[in-house]
């Protein structure tokens, strides 16, 4: 008589929460010890999201973002070195000598193909 093997019915213990850390680096930090740990809950398997009513907070979160992105480009634009009147008067000139070369190459290549043409087409 052959004897059966009973199935285990210990099933291994799920956690009831996880949580996950997000670990932040700012910019302005200086050494790496210098980190904030955020908690971060944890994300359902099901996807489906509870059903809430549209509240006052839902109606201005654009305008809340937008505002932070404006506050942020002023932060950025603030930070920006401005080149002084001498530098500008520099670049510009730059900018034109450049232009005027390439002009001045376009029009020298285009007369040399015109002529190549007209010889291979006589």
């Amino acid at each position: 008589m052959a004897t059966k093997a009973k199935k285990s019915t210990n099933k291994k213990a799920t956690p009831a929460k996880t949580v996950t850390t997000v670990t932040r680096i700012k910019a302005s930090d200086s050494a790496p010890n210098k980190q904030a740990v955020l908690p971060v809950a944890p994300q359902t398997k099901t996807g489906a999201k509870p059903v809430s009513r549209v509240s006052v907070k839902s109606v201005f979160k654009p305008f809340v973002a937008m505002g932070i992105y404006f506050k942020g480009a002023w932060y950025e634009l603030r930070q920006v070195r401005w080149p002084d009147r001498k530098q500008t008067w520099g670049l510009t000139a730059a900018v034109m000598i450049f232009s005027a070369f390439f002009i001045v190459l376009i029009v020298l290549l285009d007369a040399l193909f015109k002529y190549l043409f007209e010889i291979i087409l006589r």
